[in-house]
């Protein structure tokens, strides 16, 4: 039954995908001149396009070699091309859920596959999610303190997106550090202000959900002594995040470039799409889409000389940062759920019963087992 929910609603999300890509295409093209756009594209050389994708792998493998790292400190080897797979599973779910909020379940659900225990899995996923929107709040509050002239460029609309974006990836990365270098106050807060949703009758208590709760405190409590007993490791994988971020941002740059522009400096270009990136992060849309091709086009019109030359780099670049990457992680994710069983199921398990198997045939499995009906 969990199996078969789990269908329907990653068969849903693809749909809500889909739909919000249908209606972003239109108002993106509805007022476009077509022919001049695919004009512009055919005057970018596969060359480009090739370092677009070389940019596109190495931010996922980026990711790869920071949870394998990881693994290594609490003496867990395991291959490379293991958390490649882990990666492109995590940024396929995380580019179709809201606020990428499927991506670690999922990397979860193939580690422990892989015997990899739940509370580590955890842990170190939890560790790169913090490191991950930690990059996005440095060179947010970096552009807030140091760039304001780049900043006074921007349309008001991208300036405003760009503030609720720091917001609240600033109260992200708070809450989880508390939760995890604070995890007694955490863990009172939590308790006390779940007792007063009781209280006012605002949440139930069903399916033991304080006892979830309880259960899921403890993991910080393990992460907090993760942190502080491997300090080189988070700030080396933090490094390694930073230039993580900076393979995506500079997608853009390349195709400036590829669309003969020269004027503007890389470093200027990649902070303007750290911008996109900060500002549609957390927003409850699968992959900022819509949201994140409109402030695209609000801010790199002026640098590419008009919205028509601005739609052609954006079907190149945010083509290549979203819509390469998702197709090539379902790719892998499908690939990846074909082949990474648990070790104990030699066979591929299926969510629904063959035809020819009868209840009593499923009673006489159980007598078998010893087990009771």
């Amino acid at each position: 039954m969990k199996e078969k929910k789990k269908i329907n609603k990653n068969i849903f999300n693809v749909l809500f995908l889909l739909a919000l890509l249908l209606v972003t295409i239109w108002l993106i093209f509805k007022d476009q001149d077509i022919g001049q756009i695919f004009k512009l594209l055919t005057r970018v050389s596969p060359i480009f396009l090739l370092i677009c994708f070389i940019l596109v792998i190495f931010y996922v493998c980026s990711e790869s070699v920071i949870i394998k790292y990881l693994m290594s400190t609490v003496n867990i080897k395991i291959p490379l091309l293991n958390c490649i797979k882990y990666s492109f599973v995590g940024f396929f779910y995380s580019c179709i859920t809201p606020s990428a909020s499927g991506g670690q379940p999922m990397q979860i659900f193939f580690m422990q596959r892989q015997n990899i225990d739940i509370p580590t899995a955890t842990i170190i996923l939890m560790v790169v999610t913090i490191e991950y929107k930690f990059v996005l709040v440095a060179i947010g509050l970096g552009l807030v303190a140091f760039g304001q002239g780049l900043l006074a460029t921007l349309d008001g609309e991208v300036v405003f997106f760009l503030y609720v974006g720091i917001v609240l990836n600033v109260f992200c990365v708070a809450f989880m550090s508390i939760l995890v270098f604070m995890p007694g106050t955490a863990k009172f807060g939590i308790t006390k202000g779940y007792a007063l949703l009781k209280k006012l009758r605002i949440m139930k208590e069903k399916n033991n959900r304080a006892e979830r709760l309880e259960r899921s405190m403890e993991k910080y409590k393990h992460a907090s002594k993760y942190l502080k007993a491997n300090k080189l490791a988070v700030f080396n994988t933090t490094l390694i995040s930073f230039l993580q971020r900076f393979f995506l941002f500079f997608i853009t740059y390349i195709v400036y470039l590829a669309m003969g522009n020269s004027e503007i400096d890389a470093i200027t270009i990649t902070l303007l799409q750290s911008v996109v990136s900060i500002a549609v992060d957390m927003l409850p849309l699968p992959g900022g889409m819509g949201i994140s091709e409109r402030l695209y086009l609000l801010i790199f019109a002026p640098i590419f000389g008009g919205s028509t030359a601005a739609v052609a780099s954006m079907m190149v670049s945010r083509g290549f940062s979203y819509y390469v990457l998702l197709i090539v992680s379902a790719v892998i994710t499908v690939y990846t759920h074909m082949t990474v069983r648990a070790p104990e199921d030699p066979k591929p398990r299926f969510p629904f019963r063959h035809p020819d198997r009868t209840r009593a045939g499923a009673r006489e499995d159980k007598i078998r087992d010893g087990s009771k009906e």
